[in-house]
């Protein structure tokens, strides 16, 4: 490969993202012949576009291909849906297809794989964002700027963002009223939150979990990191992005932005860490919540919309997935994460990022701005499986049919809460997200084990980010 991408070893390394690795081990033995990108009938022309199988449905996918097709007819596109079980198994998939020299031109990509792209495969779309400044001013208007800095690396932007989705805090209405519990305010507290746990205990049989979370990277652990005032990973900006923020933004709304978020130095062991981890371990102890399990979270909505648990972090989403489960507007609501030293909130985005392997990238540029519009988004969303990224887009109408009553939520963790940002994620993301995974696991798995679980966390974390990917 050129410099400008992968080496094979990195290759190889991202492999362990999961399925790509197997796959990527194969390629290796025959990599100069895998990465002819110009073998006959492997290109038919079109722009190709990655998604996440699960993404889009597939007659948001047809409205957004003939939509595009129609303004720019002389661009044929497709759409892989590349089914993956996560993010993580998703990019696996695609440096698989980078390896073998099978890129497509624009890859879906999420908060978790921006600097990993953007690092080693993207194209900054800088010049083509100055060059449309006119024409992209009311998307920019439209879109938070915090959504719009995660997608930044080193000064550079390198997607827009089209979704989002904060961490808050579901509660299941029924379970509220079994419990004769108020909803809860925007302003409550770690302990307010603890103290309806318990009373949700107490108004409900022993089959029934207050509180479930899943293990992974958005929504595990580091929603209550954030709101213990701190972070896995040292979190600093990057200089740069003068460029776009002053071209864009008013100066209340671009103060204190940069170039993109850093995440460097592991602190795994800091005090704020130990006191979050030690918390969720006090909640296991007294049976107000699991241990986290692994996945995506897709089994919550079966004891969530049946009410066997009572509370759960998640974002936008989930109001059309219960919503698909079955489960009435008025069944569930939502509220921001509790405060505890802050009330900080994470969130994780997504937009399509452009190869460097892409021979049509005006075309691709042209897709991407097609993308971001409003009345692409309305067709594309139209189940409430996200949060859409422009503001607009979120009104009472959306959200008459699926709920909840707080919908405003959604959007207002933003604006409420200017410092909420995005999951930390630096180019080394899948060793940090194995590393967060395996220890957390351990560290709430049996009395006594947060201490010694987050020193061997600290010391894998050192080791991950100390390479150079």
């Amino acid at each position: 490969m050129t410099d400008s991408l992968f080496s094979r070893r990195a290759l190889l390394r991202y492999g362990a993202y999961g399925a790509g690795a197997a796959a990527l081990a194969g390629t290796a033995a025959s990599w100069d012949r895998l990465t002819g990108a110009d073998i006959p009938g492997r290109d038919d022309g079109s722009l190709v576009v990655a998604t996440l199988g699960s993404a889009f449905s597939p007659g948001g996918v047809r409205a957004l291909v003939d939509g595009f097709r129609r303004l720019h007819p002389d661009i044929k596109v497709r759409v892989n849906a590349v089914q993956a079980v996560d993010w993580s198994d998703f990019f696996a998939k695609i440096l698989t297809q980078i390896a073998a020299g099978t890129a497509p031109d624009l890859v879906y990509v999420a908060t978790e794989g921006v600097q990993l792209f953007a690092r080693h495969l993207g194209v900054p779309l800088d010049r083509w964002v100055r060059r449309d400044a006119a024409e992209l001013r009311e998307y920019f208007a439209d879109v938070h700027p915090s959504l719009v800095e995660s997608m930044m690396y080193e000064g550079s932007l390198y997607q827009l963002p089209i979704e989002f989705n904060a961490a808050d805090m579901y509660l299941n209405t029924q379970v509220l009223r079994r419990a004769g519990a108020e909803f809860p305010a925007g302003d409550w507290t770690r302990d307010d939150f603890t103290a309806l746990l318990r009373r949700m205990k107490k108004a409900s049989d022993s089959h029934f979990t207050p509180y479930f979370w899943t293990n992974r990277l958005w929504g595990g652990v580091v929603p209550w990191l954030f709101a213990n005032g701190t972070n896995l990973l040292a979190e600093s900006k990057a200089p740069g992005g003068s460029w776009l923020w002053d071209a864009f933004y008013p100066a209340d709304r671009r103060r204190g932005r940069g170039g993109g978020f850093r995440w460097t130095t592991p602190q795994a062991t800091d005090d704020r860490v130990v006191e979050a981890y030690d918390y969720l371990a006090a909640l296991v102890h007294d049976g107000l919540c699991t241990r986290p399990e692994g996945g995506n979270g897709q089994n919550l909505i079966g004891v969530f919309s049946t009410g066997r648990v009572g509370v759960t972090p998640a974002g936008g989403f989930w109001a059309g997935g219960l919503h698909l489960a079955g489960m009435r507007a008025d069944g569930f609501d939502v509220q921001y994460f509790p405060r505890r030293h802050t009330q900080r909130h994470q969130f994780g985005a997504a937009g399509y990022a452009l190869l460097r392997t892409s021979k049509k990238q005006d075309a691709a540029w042209e897709f991407i701005k097609y993308s971001a519009r409003r009345d692409t988004l309305g067709k594309l969303f139209t189940t409430n499986q996200t949060t859409p990224a422009r503001r607009s887009m979120l009104t009472a109408d959306r959200y008459r049919e699926t709920g909840p009553a707080h919908w405003r939520v959604f959007y207002d963790t933003l604006d409420r809460f200017p410092d909420t940002g995005p999951v930390p994620a630096p180019p080394q993301v899948a060793e940090v997200t194995q590393v967060l995974l395996k220890h957390t696991g351990t560290a709430l798995s049996s009395p006594g084990s947060v201490g010694p679980a987050l020193r061997r966390m600290q010391g894998d974390l050192e080791k991950a980010m100390e390479r150079d990917v």
